[in-house]
């Protein structure tokens, strides 16, 4: 089989917070593509045999306020949807405390693809640490902006030696809150490609690692991640104006590859 893969997401994204989703969508000759792995949320909870549910406040290298919680205010499946809520509260558990709370789910250790992200991250650091390892963004929607999302690579050494690469697209009218749009990548060996409701618009072919030579870090298997994150170093805390909660819409993920 040819080393290609397609993820696929429908997703709304209804809020003034980050947005960190997979991605959707078939782009080109439908029929050259198969199934391999999918969920359409159509049963009553989410599927623990495909995702697992994160408890942290990490807050990552953005420094996040949201501490995310598996419960179904955060992460919950209705009407054959998946629905990521962050939420305004105060959140205690063991000695951490925080002022909001929120949800993040990921495939690690139950499904991950080789050139196949609401992030895709690297199920092992084969190359070191974020983000000598890689991260591909898939489709990141950040608040204030609500029009655009980003498609985004994190590569070269361990923080603070990483860089990064990426373009926005934006929508000629309207928000992504307005209605479900299929965010899609196209990830074969030396070129990754984003599309938004079936269109290109963003193609990139360079990248590097310090742990091994192109098309490392992108030649290893990565795993989806879907969540909701609550202001940090972008795009800032939430102020006066910012209601909660807010929500994130997902009507379905699939993957695709190549057919042999």
């Amino acid at each position: 089989m040819r080393d290609y893969t397609l993820f696929s997401l429908v997703t709304r994204a209804i809020g003034a917070v980050i947005v960190a989703a997979s991605l959707g969508g078939a782009s080109a000759d439908e029929t050259a593509w198969q199934l391999v792995w999918s969920d359409e949320f159509d049963g009553a909870k989410l599927d623990y045999t495909k995702w697992a549910v994160e408890e942290n406040a990490h807050g990552g290298g953005n420094n996040e306020l949201q501490f995310y919680v598996e419960r179904p205010e955060n992460v919950r499946v209705e009407n054959g949807q998946l629905v990521i809520e962050a939420r305004k509260e105060v959140f205690v558990l063991a000695d951490q405390t925080r002022q909001f709370t929120s949800g993040r789910i990921r495939t690690k250790h139950r499904a991950d693809w080789k050139y196949c992200r609401v992030e895709v991250m690297p199920t092992q650091d084969q190359y070191g640490g974020w983000a000598a390892s890689g991260e591909i963004d898939i489709m990141e929607l950040v608040g204030h902006e609500p029009n655009s999302v980003f498609g985004t690579l994190h590569y070269g050494g361990k923080w603070p030696k990483n860089v990064h690469t990426g373009k926005p697209f934006v929508l000629a009218t309207g928000t992504f809150a307005d209605d479900f749009h299929v965010f899609a990548l196209e990830w074969e060996r030396g070129v990754i490609r984003w599309y938004v409701d079936g269109a290109l618009y963003q193609t990139q072919t360079q990248w590097r690692s310090e742990g091994r030579a192109f098309p490392a870090p992108f030649d290893q298997a990565f795993h989806l991640i879907l969540n909701v994150s609550v202001g940090g170093h972008l795009p800032g805390p939430p102020d006066a104006s910012t209601a909660f909660p807010q929500r994130m819409l997902v009507d379905y993920v699939r993957v695709y590859q190549r057919r042999p």
